[in-house]
């Protein structure tokens, strides 16, 4: 054999062989030995020399076994028996494995026998055997070690995949079977990720003392796809349609996210049913799949599938009634209100949403059993389907008994509560839907929870069971990530949603970024002293600042600070309904950069806030404030998911008061409503969302253009809430314009809004409403976290004071501290050296406005008061944005990037297109 060559496959199974060679050489031993008695007694009497026993027939030398001589009676009879080429072998573990034995005659049937019993084993790679006039030589090559399994070429499939299926493994006997056996079971793992085309090349390498390396070249080859989809027989829809109805999808370049365009035999027979399903929902009652051939290509690289299908006749719904056997259900009633009538086309999956829906309507009447079979009778003569539907007698249920199992740190309390039946009542199915909602939604158990119902101690008695699987609900979280809001992000928590097992949270976060700083401790007990009142306390301090853009870069203008913390407690009104009351204590101090936005404006030496550096807004907002808040709210929520819902609504309306104490009054109300739909089995999902606010002050404050409700406590509209324009981009703002002295002196305004001024002061009111469909993709970007989405928002915000704006192409005068006009004039210090007042080289300010030649002194005019102030987007009318977004649980973490184009906009709003925000845990 060659250093590297292809294993040979052929041989049979040594394992099998090799046991059939043991069972016969036993067998063989167990003959001889019950025939010895007779042969001595018959020597006894001849006189006849007895032969050796077989135990001094093979003594043994190195490398060689050789049986003793015995007597001839001819050419044929075995002499000897000698083993050459054994290495790791015994030779009488070798001999072991043969029926010859000394004495016996020597046949080539015997010998065929020999060698067949030795490649049985498996554990040789050659062996012969040579007579030479009774002195028998069996030589041998045995099969090498394995050293190492080496594989090559696989990128699909990593070895961790691969080398725990195969049975070969190092320093293991190589064998040619195993290897033929682990060559088919790597190709089965490559047919089942869809590459029917893998070709897998075994290779030995040979090493010293008889050691290999085996090498499995793979050639893994494309995924196998689906290329064509044909369907024969069907005359009443088109291809398209039903391969529209198949799981399994043709490979095309619009399916490129797909994962359904492989081939899958199991998805074949799937689809199968898929087409019945369709055919019965459109009233083809007799329809069926003749069959269903998947086949290769020419280049073994694709599948084309071909259906061949009988539609059969269309039926239509004859006689539809309902017989009960239950005493509540009037049967002619019921008949009058089901969803199918006589005349209707035949829908199969309309009979089976009626049974649904009658053992719901059952189970809520206490019927736990209740048992309803849809009766058909077919007239084929006129293409009618009759249905009847019976429902048949059963005992009204009552709860026996409610069992919690599975269940080792949280406390049975913790989920008994969320049970809507308790021991005793009557059976109710929807409260039992509604208990398995509530448990779901506690997240402190498996996933798709549902309570089972098994049969109590007599026929009328039920009883519910809650197997439970708890999973971890400690929370310890460290995030980073870059938002085209905050810049970068850190943020930091640590959370436990079951503390102590008793259905508590507590929990711990810090936050950090550009622009924001925050720290809270929370606690909250949805049940407190166990009574069905909920509670919990917010301890935080955070640090906001809110900032500008000129000419695109952002600046930041105010800084917040608040430290508070805020109490609540809550009770259901319904099921479905809680109202929740708040006390909010906070102390906020709001400052400005004195470098940046205060200067000299009297001339005395004290600094104070500047309007025309800061705006007037700005300087109305800063200083200190206590804040004394009570809230009350109420909220309603059906939703069947607090993670991603499909379907129900939730509803909030809230009201604040400030003013129990404190700095700050006011009274502000906000309401929002959300509704998700489910677009039947399609997968899409359907939203809207509608909300708004407005805030009321109950003090006033004095000052030509100051509104009443502080800077801080007003709304704000923009990114990320209404996706379109920036964060603070909707509503109120002033935008200050510069004027610059032109080539003939006079003063020119500077228009690009590149290069102006753009604060947000916020507003009173607002509405905002979005409407957005969930787009399903196929199981492949699924499984990549994809989910796109289109949608459109409409809102506005508006209701501030307008305030004092600034007009002044020559600028403002400067003036002294006793309010005298400054002006300037050319003048040096005692050095010689031009005198710099207010930055102004060579100019003296005085409040002459002549000089002693008679000749005008030039105003002294304070810096940056040259400036424009446009009052804009204080308006209700709507501003509307449409676009496209997908969110993405990427490797990063959770990103979603929005594409926006706006509708409808008011001046002064600040648009942006391209959104998007990214973070990471680890």
């Amino acid at each position: 054999m060659s250093e590297t060559g292809a294993v040979p496959v052929n041989g049979t199974s040594a394992r099998s062989k090799a046991r059939r060679g043991r069972y016969a050489a036993m067998l063989c031993c167990g003959s001889m030995l019950a025939g010895m008695p007779g042969a001595a007694f018959a020597q006894a009497q001849t006189g006849a020399p007895q032969p050796q026993p077989a135990s001094q027939a093979a003594p043994q030398t190195t490398g060689q076994a050789t049986a003793a001589p015995a007597p001839a009676a001819s050419a044929n009879v075995i002499r000897t028996i000698n083993v050459v080429g054994a290495e790791r072998l015994e030779p009488t573990t070798i001999l072991s494995y043969i029926r010859l034995r000394a004495g016996q005659e020597y046949t080539a049937v015997a010998a065929d026998e020999a060698l067949s019993d030795l490649y049985a084993t498996e554990l040789f790679a050659n062996a012969s055997i040579a007579n030479n006039s009774g002195n028998v030589v069996i030589t041998v090559v045995e099969n090498p070690v394995i050293n190492r399994i080496v594989l090559e070429g696989n990128e699909r499939l990593k070895p961790d995949k691969i080398l725990p299926e195969i049975k070969l493994s190092p320093r293991q006997i190589f064998t040619r079977s195993k290897v033929r056996a682990d060559v088919s079971r790597i190709i089965e793992l490559y047919k089942r990720q869809g590459r029917f085309a893998a070709k897998v090349e075994p290779k030995l390498v040979q090493l010293p003392q008889n050691r290999v390396d085996i090498v499995f070249e793979i050639s893994e080859g494309p995924k196998s796809k689906v290329r064509q989809i044909n369907i024969l027989g069907n005359e009443k829809f088109k291809d398209g349609e039903l391969r529209g109805e198949m799981v399994t999808k043709q490979a095309r370049l619009t399916s490129f996210f797909s994962s359904n365009t492989s081939y899958d035999p199991d998805r074949l027979a799937f689809d199968q049913q898929k087409l019945r399903q369709f055919y019965l929902t459109e009233g083809y009652a007799d329809f069926r799949v003749v069959s269903a051939v998947a086949e290769l290509t020419p280049d073994q690289r694709d599948f084309i599938i071909t259906y061949v299908v009988e539609e059969g006749e269309r039926y239509n719904f004859g006689e539809v009634k309902v017989d009960s056997q239950l005493r509540d259900f009037d049967s002619d009633v019921m008949s009058t209100q089901l969803p199918m009538k006589e005349g209707d086309f035949y829908n199969a999956k309309t009979v089976e949403d009626t049974v649904e829906q009658l053992t719901e309507l059952a189970g809520r009447f206490g019927y736990a059993f209740a048992d309803v079979q849809p009766r058909f009778s077919r007239d084929p003569e006129n293409l009618k389907m009759n249905v009847t539907f019976i429902l048949r007698e059963a005992p009204r249920v009552y709860v026996e008994r409610v069992d919690i199992n599975g269940n080792t740190l949280t406390q049975d309390k913790v989920v008994r509560r969320e049970f809507r039946l308790a021991e005793g009542d009557a059976f109710n199915s929807l409260g039992v839907q509604r208990t398995t909602a509530r448990i779901n939604s506690l997240a402190y158990f498996q996933e798709n929870f549902e309570v089972s119902q098994t049969e109590g101690s007599a026929p009328d008695r039920i009883i519910l069971e809650a197997n439970v699987e708890e999973r971890p609900t400690g929370e310890l979280q460290f995030s980073a990530g870059f938002s085209s809001i905050e810049q970068f992000i850190l943020a930091g928590s640590i959370r436990q949603r079951n503390f102590r097992g008793r259905g508590q949270t507590i929990g711990l976060s810090v936050n950090y970024s550009q622009f924001s700083r925050s720290a809270q401790v929370s606690f909250s007990d949805p049940y407190i002293f166990d009574r069905n009142i909920s509670g919990g306390i917010d301890i935080y301090r955070r640090d906001f600042n809110s900032f500008n853009f000129t000419n695109r870069d952002r600046n930041t203008t105010f800084k917040q600070s608040t430290t508070g913390f805020s109490m609540r407690a809550g009770v259901p009104l319904t099921e479905y309904m809680s109202l929740i009351g708040s006390y909010t204590l906070n102390y906020e101090d709001v400052t400005l950069d004195e470098n940046l936005f205060f200067s000299d404006l009297d001339g005395d030496g004290r600094r104070e806030c500047d309007p025309l550096l800061a705006g007037r807004f700005l300087c109305d907002a800063i200083g200190t404030r206590l804040s004394s808040i009570v809230g009350l709210s109420l909220n309603y929520n059906s939703l069947n998911s607090r993670i991603r819902p499909s379907r129900g609504k939730t509803v909030s309306l809230s009201s604040e008061f400030a003013g129990l104490g404190g700095d700050v009054r006011y009274v502000r109300f906000r309401g929002r409503a959300q509704q998700f739909w489910g677009l039947g089995n399609s997968g899409f999902i359907f939203s809207v969302l509608a909300e708004g606010g407005t805030i009321i002050p109950l003090s006033e404050r004095t000052g030509e253009g100051v509104d009443d409700i502080f800077l801080n406590d007003r709304f704000f509209l923009g990114e990320p809430q209404f996706r379109g324009f920036r964060i603070r981009g909707v509503g109120p703002r002033i935008l200050t314009q510069r004027y610059v002295t032109g080539a003939d002196g006079t003063p020119v305004l500077i228009t690009d809004r590149n290069q102006t001024r753009d604060d947000a002061i916020g507003g009173r009111n607002y509405y905002l409403g979005r409407a957005e469909l969930e787009i399903p993709l196929g199981s492949g970007a699924r499984e990549l976290g994809l989910r796109p989405s289109i949608w459109a928002d409409i809102g506005a915000l508006w209701g501030v004071e307008t305030p004092v704006l600034q007009d002044n192409p020559t600028g403002l005068q400067q003036r002294d501290a006793q309010g005298n006009p400054l002006f300037l004039t050319t003048r040096l210090d005692d050095a010689g050296q031009p005198v710099l007042i207010g930055g102004q080289p060579v100019l003296d300010a005085t409040t002459a406005a002549f000089a002693p030649d008679g000749t005008a002194n030039e105003r002294f005019v304070r810096q940056g008061s040259a400036i424009r102030e446009t009052f804009l987007g204080d308006s209700p009318s709507p501003r509307i944005t449409a676009g496209i977004g997908v969110n993405w649980n990427s490797p990063f973490g959770p990103f979603r990037i929005d594409f926006a184009q706006t509708i409808r906009k008011v001046p002064g709003d600040d648009e942006r297109r391209f959104t998007f925000n990214v973070g990471t845990q680890f």
